[in-house]
């Protein structure tokens, strides 16, 4: 966390199972990292400081899932399940930068930084294309494909195990529950470390004053904080108000939020507890 998704120009914080629409971009903060479900039952891991455009989503003729993932920074993984490939067609084009893949593959890999685009095919099969070179298709897994900036782009480079293990983390989540359905065409958040099932709480502050319980929800929710308030009866016939932020699956992610939301909003360090 935090996360955010911009829809039309607005930006809001990004929560779980958020359904995702065509055109959406989904943007993951420096300790962030995203899970998205698609459509057709395959899914998108994206890395910290990563942005990814959500484009031509959709269902055409026979059913075809369509969609055009387009990454502007950082890295995304795309995958399908066994039963998934199997049992849907999709026409799905992976953009890196100034390398575009169609995927054929089951599991690939794209990144994107000051230096170089690079798709990485997993598992399965792509054909890449790039301004400066003709297409190619890659069938060799794990291997990966890079191009430079402002230049054409390298021989097809085989990834050993311990480079393919240090690619697959970047977009990697801690254990989570597996994403639910959503609506054909459209897409879902199913992760953000918070889940549905959580009962892990990061409680920011309890205050007594409404005045300040709004400003320090307005600072968490501008960071892109996705807090609640919880007002409880007093013994002095008020309220106090707590600033929390629920649904987390462990302690230990509950305790590192609870870090990096001190530092981010300078506040005293929360406290976590479980409900």
């Amino acid at each position: 966390m935090p996360a955010w998704l911009e829809r039309l120009g607005v930006r809001q914080e990004l929560t779980p199972g958020m359904v995702l629409q065509n055109r959406d971009r989904v943007i993951s903060g420096p300790r962030a990292r995203v899970r998205i479900r698609l459509g057709d039952g395959s899914t998108v891991g994206m890395a910290a400081d990563s942005q990814l455009d959500l484009n031509a989503l959709g269902v055409r003729e026979a059913q075809v899932f369509t969609a055009a993932l387009d990454v502007q920074q950082g890295a995304v993984r795309f995958s399908t399940s066994a039963f998934n490939r199997n049992h849907r067609q999709r026409a799905v084009n992976l953009r890196v930068g100034t390398l575009t893949a169609g995927i054929r593959g089951t599991d690939v890999l794209g990144r994107v930084d000051a230096e170089s685009d690079r798709i990485c095919l997993l598992e399965g099969s792509i054909v890449v294309l790039h301004p400066l070179a003709e297409a190619l298709q890659i069938d060799t897994a794990p291997s990966c494909y890079l191009a430079p900036k402002g230049d054409a782009p390298a021989p097809i480079e085989v990834v050993t195990a311990s480079q393919l293990a240090s690619l697959a983390a970047q977009t990697a989540l801690p254990a989570a529950p597996p994403p639910v359905a959503v609506p054909t065409g459209m897409s879902q958040v199913a992760d953000r470390h918070a889940t549905r099932r959580g009962r892990w709480v990061v409680e920011l502050a309890t205050l007594d004053s409404e005045a300040a319980t709004l400003s320090l929800y307005d600072r968490a929710r501008t960071a892109g904080y996705p807090v609640r308030i919880m007002p409880r009866a007093n013994a002095d016939s008020g309220y106090d108000y707590t600033v929390r932020l629920a649904q987390l699956p462990t302690q230990s992610e509950a305790a590192a939020l609870a870090v990096q939301i001190a530092e981010s909003l300078q506040i005293a360090l929360p406290v976590v507890v479980r409900h």
